[in-house]
């Protein structure tokens, strides 16, 4: 794939399963907006899903760019996604999350006079608890996830993400969106086109959410 398309979509991949990704990858295809790259970087992962999902890669090459790397976590994997990234609007998507089929289309009518959004998103939750993830500025205290930055709402033009690389750890999102900030021009929107997993027990919040109450106890 060589030709610029508007949007480049990246994915970074580590060890999920099969259905997830795939429910992710699907959601991209079915946009109704179609000008994009969907860039999934796989972050070592190992096993039969690993090989689920470069068969099912393999079927869309006119739209899918798969890569793949030693694991080095989340951050550093998008940021190799940026940099090969040919979008003039640059986005990502949790490989266990997924998009509305208008998410590409709607982020775009956003983009007239700014250089970045971020937005809050459908949230699915097994318990009230979920909608509340630890305050990045005192990790004992939660915060909405409305008041929350969330990695896969942002969606930007391509200068952004190639002059601010994401650095790794808990809340890198909002880590990021406030250096740019301080560079371009930013807004947080407020819709619902994003569907965010959070009845995963393996995400990152959940893991941080279940070593803060053991060292509670």
């Amino acid at each position: 794939m060589s030709k610029n398309v508007k949007i480049s979509v990246l994915m970074a991949v580590y060890n999920t399963e099969f259905s997830l990704t795939k429910r992710a990858i699907d959601s991209v295809l079915q946009q109704d907006f179609q000008d994009f790259e969907l860039i999934i970087i796989d972050d070592g992962s190992k096993g039969n899903d690993r090989k689920e999902l470069l068969a099912y890669v393999e079927k869309y090459e006119d739209k899918i760019v798969y890569i793949r790397h030693s694991n080095r976590g989340q951050a550093e994997s998008i940021n190799r996604g940026v940099l090969i990234s040919t979008g003039e609007f640059i986005t990502i998507l949790d490989s266990d999350d997924e998009y509305k089929v208008h998410h590409l289309s709607s982020c775009l009518q956003e983009m007239e006079h700014v250089d970045l959004i971020c937005s809050t998103a459908e949230t699915v939750v097994d318990s009230v608890e979920d909608y509340y993830v630890p305050d990045k500025n005192d990790l004992s205290k939660p915060i909405h996830l409305d008041d929350a930055i969330l990695f896969g709402t942002l969606f930007g033009h391509q200068k952004v993400f190639k002059s601010i690389d994401f650095k790794g750890g808990f809340a890198a999102d909002s880590a990021f969106f406030e250096r740019a900030e301080t560079l371009f021009k930013t807004k947080k929107v407020f819709k619902r086109s994003y569907i965010y997993y959070r009845n995963n027990p393996n995400s990152t919040c959940a893991v941080l959410k279940k070593q803060l109450a053991l060292n509670e106890n």
